[in-house]
C-alpha cells in the first residue's frame, strides 16, 4: 500500500511504515491517521510479516497533529472513529497489535508524533531527535498516550517536567530517561538500526515473541487500558474552553497566549 501520507513496503519479514507529508513536517492529518491505521491493520493480519518498523520520511519524524486538518473534528469536540479493518496506532482501541514495532524517530517529534513511539515497543532516535509535549501551552493535553506512557516509561518527575512546561528535550534526554533504547549518528543511520534491530525480532520465534509480548502486556496495562479509555472524554471536555480558542488564536497570530483558566 502506498499514498501520499502513508507508505507501506516490505523487507522480508518487516513491514516499513512511513509517514509520508514532509512538507507539512509530517503532521498526522485524518487521511494519515486512517490510512496508518488502515497499514497497523495490515500488518497485523498478514502471517508472513512478524516486526513493524514505523519512520518518517523527510526532515521530520512528525510533529505532531495538524491542528487545521482535524478543526472540525475538534470544533464540534469529537474524535475521529475507526471503521471495519483499521488499528488505532495509539493503542486507545479494544484491538490491539499482538506484533512488535520498533520506532525510528529523527528532528522534530512533537505531541502525537512522540505518542506514536510511545505506542511501540522499541524506539531508535537519531542525534538530532527533537521531542516535544507542548500540548499544556496551547490549552489542550496529551491525548494519545503520553499522559500514561510517558510517565510509565520515564517516570512521574520526568515526564511532568516537560508535559507541564512544554520545554523541548533532545535524544540523549530521551535515552537517559529510558524513552529510547539506541541512539544513532544521523537519521539514515538510525532507520538501518531499527531495521537491523527489527530483523533481529523477526528471526526469533514468532508465536513467542507474541506470547512475550502478550505477557508483558497484561503486567502493566491494566490501569493503562481504563485510563487510555479516557482520554477522549478529557480531551473534549478542554476543546469547549476559552482558553483553547484563545491557544488557537495566539497561534494564528503569532503571539503568546493569555489564559485565563476557563
Amino acid at each position: 500500500m502506498g499514498s501520499k501520507s502513508i507508505t507501506l513496503e516490505r523487507k522480508d519479514h518487516v513491514a516499513l511504515i512511513g509517514l509520508n507529508r514532509p512538507g507539512k513536517a509530517n503532521r498526522i492529518d485524518p487521511e494519515a491517521y486512517e490510512l496508518l491505521s488502515e497499514a497497523y491493520f495490515e500488518f497485523e493480519h498478514d502471517d508472513s510479516l512478524r516486526v513493524a518498523v514505523l519512520f518518517g520520511h523527510g526532515e521530520h519524524f512528525s510533529r505532531g497533529i495538524d491542528v487545521e486538518a482535524f478543526a472540525s473534528t475538534i470544533s464540534s469536540g469529537g474524535e475521529q472513529g475507526l471503521g471495519q479493518q483499521r488499528i488505532d496506532p495509539f493503542g486507545k482501541s479494544p484491538q490491539r497489535l499482538s506484533k512488535p514495532v520498533v520506532a525510528v524517530a529523527h528532528g522534530d517529534t512533537w505531541n502525537i508524533g512522540h505518542e506514536l513511539c510511545l505506542a511501540a515497543d522499541v524506539r531508535v532516535a537519531a542525534a538530532n531527535a527533537n521531542f516535544g509535549q507542548t500540548e499544556a501551552s496551547q490549552a489542550r493535553m496529551p491525548g494519545s498516550g503520553a499522559t500514561i506512557r510517558f510517565v510509565r516509561d520515564a517516570g512521574w518527575g520526568n515526564a511532568m517536567r516537560y508535559m507541564l512546561t512544554g520545554d523541548h528535550w533532545g535524544a540523549e534526554d530521551a535515552k537517559r530517561m529510558g524513552l529510547f533504547q539506541e541512539i544513532a549518528a544521523d537519521p539514515e543511520e538510525a532507520l538501518r538500526l531499527g531495521i537491523l534491530l527489527a530483523t533481529k525480532i523477526a528471526a526469533c520465534a514468532p508465536l513467542s515473541v507474541r506470547a512475550t509480548l502478550k505477557s508483558a502486556h497484561l503486567a502493566v496495562d491494566e490501569a493503562a487500558d481504563r485510563s487510555l479509555l479516557l482520554l477522549g472524554e478529557q480531551r473534549r471536555a478542554l476543546y469547549q474552553t476559552r482558553d483553547f480558542e484563545e491557544g488557537l488564536a495566539a497561534t494564528r497570530e503569532k503571539r503568546a497566549p493569555r489564559y485565563e483558566g476557563r
